[in-house]
């Protein structure tokens, strides 16, 4: 007997909209689902592509491809599982299914990165060490492997190996050997970008960049980064150690894939010539200063095409200050790059509802998309100064953020905050800014920490400013004012976060793990005040959504 072709329908509809839950049957709500996808705005980051020549355009379809590749690594970085989890995900079609879907690709696994790495979909928490370690490694076991076996002690803790178990031993394998196949593949297109290109920075770099992939021998190509001086400004490979929460070690895959715009990056470029009087501004003892860094450091301004991987997921990167590896840090410095439109749809969609929402009535009249861009720009220039190896008591250096582990990148990312209001404020007394904007400035800094802090305070931007927000309140330089709104006594903001940045450049400086772990016990708490103002900005977007137009245009 034949059954209907309707009702056959229906049947495979029906179980095709049940085939998630029985999958996933600790997954949240669809409603819930959506309510987190809806934190995010929408945004189309269009860009004129007319001024590429010909073989840059071709060569961009390239580096594009190579950088979605980074998407597949990075998945395997934050779990092993995901990679199947996704499957099953993209297997069902039906409408009830789209939500997990979107949201799973957004953060990159089944935890919410917008709440505190939440699980939402299988119930599981997310594993410390991420997708780096085995799951149930703990950092008391990997310390003893190493005291016990001090001959894997450079392998395990390096910046490009993932640590897995064979039987009863632990073992350290490069990334290029572990993601082989992926591996090659974004090598690959990165080549056939270089054969495409006329702009020589960028075929060298390409060139140097895909045999860095294949030997996680990055030097040489990060050195030819520093050099690219043509209209694409490319980033590629694995960077921050934001993802591995165990100990702050293992890189993370990303790209971004960048326009540059030559005349906004020419009215930066005086900045880079006062690098040594910031350095000599730190409020650390001389010995400390590192002026051996490479003094070139050039500053762009560049207009975001695609990005993928660690810097997709959750929350957009604005600007960034790479590369991280000191010796390339000390020969040629580092390069800050501003995400300019990525800056202007999250000043328009997030930025300017927080603050009209907190800020009392002086602040809020104060605040401007110039003291906001300066302050990220200041920011990434930030990251470059201060301590950088550390000289332990047998003679040997090691760069400090081995000493600090887990604690580093918060620390990092509040260093940077700090110094990034007491740089612009040495920009101004050095002509580069205008000095009637201090009070703009300050006003500016203070509504947008509500930014950051909404991403969570175990992350490390929100965690730096949380502590950054309980210090300056601890001292007077942020208060209420009868209606519970932000304001702040402009007198002691400076001193505040001069007194804060030596706390933290010292840790930095000295590598004083169990000080740095009392102070961020300390100050990274979420407060009541904290926690009101976090859940009045509940309907304001919390970061944006970008879509990549130039995909379509690129066909693909």
């Amino acid at each position: 007997m034949r059954t209907p072709i309707g009702v056959l329908m229906i049947l495979a509809l029906a179980l095709c909209g049940c085939r998630t839950q029985a999958d996933f049957p600790a997954r949240a709500a669809a409603t819930a689902v959506q309510a987190e996808l809806d934190k995010l705005a929408p945004v189309a980051l269009d860009c004129d592509l007319t001024s590429l020549s010909p073989a840059d355009r071709m060569a961009l379809g390239e580096i594009v491809r190579a950088a979605k590749v980074m998407d597949q690594l990075f998945l395997r970085q934050v779990h092993p599982d995901n990679p199947a989890l996704l499957k099953k995900l993209e297997g069902d079609k039906s409408p009830e299914n789209a939500p997990y879907l979107e949201m799973f690709r957004l953060m990159f696994g089944p935890w919410n990165r917008l709440d505190h790495d939440a699980p939402w979909l299988t119930g599981e928490a997310k594993p410390a060490g991420a997708g780096f370690y085995p799951h149930d490694l703990t950092r008391d076991q990997f310390e003893a492997w190493i005291a016990a076996h001090p001959e894997d002690k450079a392998t395990f803790e390096g910046t490009f190996t993932v640590i897995r178990r064979e039987g009863t031993r632990l073992a350290a394998m490069p990334f290029h050997t572990y993601w082989q196949p992926l591996v090659e593949e974004a090598a690959k297109h990165l080549e056939a970008a270089a054969n495409f290109s006329d702009d020589p920075t960028l075929v060298n770099f390409l060139q140097l960049r895909a045999q860095g992939l294949r030997t996680d021998d990055y030097y040489e190509s990060d050195m030819a980064w520093m050099d690219l001086a043509g209209d694409l400004e490319v980033v590629i490979g694995p960077y921050e150690v934001y993802e591995d929460n165990l100990f702050n070690y293992k890189a993370a895959y990303e790209a971004f894939v960048c326009l540059v715009d030559h005349a906004e990056s020419k009215k930066l470029e005086a900045i880079a010539g006062f690098l040594n009087d910031m350095e000599a501004n730190l409020p650390i003892p001389d010995q400390y200063k590192n002026f051996s860094r490479g003094s070139s450091s050039p500053i762009k301004v560049v207009q975001e095409l695609f990005s993928a991987g660690d810097t997709k997921a959750g929350v957009q990167t604005t600007a960034f200050n790479l590369p991280n590896d000191e010796r390339v840090r000390e020969a040629k410095g580092s390069k800050k790059v501003m995400l300019k439109n990525i800056a202007k749809a999250k000043y328009e969609k997030c930025w300017i509802p927080i603050v009209e929402t907190v800020l009392a009535e002086r602040p809020l009249a104060a605040v401007s998309f110039d003291a906001y861009f300066n302050h990220v720009l200041m920011h990434e220039v930030s990251h470059g100064l201060g301590p950088g190896m550390i000289t332990l008591e047998s003679g040997e250096k090691i760069d400090g953020a081995r000493k600090l582990k887990e604690l580093y990148s918060v620390l990092e990312e509040c260093k940077a905050d700090i110094l990034g209001i007491i740089n612009m404020k040495l920009m101004m007394e050095k002509g580069i800014f205008p000095a009637e904007m201090e009070y703009g400035m300050y006003a500016s800094y203070l509504g947008g920490m509500l930014r950051s802090i909404r991403f969570g305070i175990n992350e490390a931007h929100g965690g730096g400013v949380a502590i950054q927000w309980n210090y300056c309140f601890d001292r007077g330089a942020f208060l209420l004012d009868g209606e519970g709104k932000l304001t702040l006594d402009e007198t002691r903001v400076l001193p505040a976060l001069y007194s804060l940045a030596q706390e933290v450049l010292m840790f930095q400086a000295t590598g004083d793990y169990e000080g740095a772990k009392e102070f961020v016990e300390k100050y990274r708490v979420m407060t009541p005040v904290m926690k009101g103002m976090v859940e009045a900005l509940k309907k304001v977007p919390i970061d944006i959504r970008p879509s990549y137009p130039v995909l379509t245009e690129l066909g693909l």
